[in-house]
Order: C-alpha cells, then structure tokens, then sequence
C-alpha cells in the first residue's frame, strides 16, 4: 500500500472514529470509538474516499485496521 494511500486511510480512520492517533494493532477490541455504528461510518467513509465498495462478508471481517488494509488493497 503506497504511503498516500496509508495517509489517507489514516485521515479517514482518525476523522471517522475520533481519535488522534492509529496504532499498528488497531482493532475493536482495543478502541473503544470503533463500536457498531461507527464501523458502518468507517466502512461508509472509506468506500467514499476510495471510491470503493465493500461486501457483506467483507464488512463483517474488517475489524481491525490489518484486515481493512488488506480488503482495502485488494479494492485498487
């Protein structure tokens, strides 16, 4: 993943869930922001900042930032 690409998945992760920083081993297990409606704000900002679009199966794997990456990367 180039790094623009890593600085605007972080912008998006940041604006969406309200924090400062995104540390390597994000998850929802460990940010207490990251609840069930802001991922769908998640999974919504993303797919409009990389113009994208997710599946149902994908939706409900992507809760940690390594998996959304990794779902992300194989969208572009």
């Amino acid at each position: 993943m180039s790094n623009a690409i890593s600085i605007r998945l972080e912008t998006v992760f940041k604006s969406t869930l309200g924090i400062d920083a995104v540390p390597a081993g994000l998850s929802q297990k460990n940010c207490e922001a990251w609840d069930s409606v802001n991922h769908l704000n998640l999974i919504l900002a993303l797919e409009a900042e990389f113009d994208v679009a997710f599946e149902p199966e994908e939706i409900a794997a992507m809760q940690d930032l390594d998996t959304v990456k990794k779902q992300l990367a194989a969208k572009l």
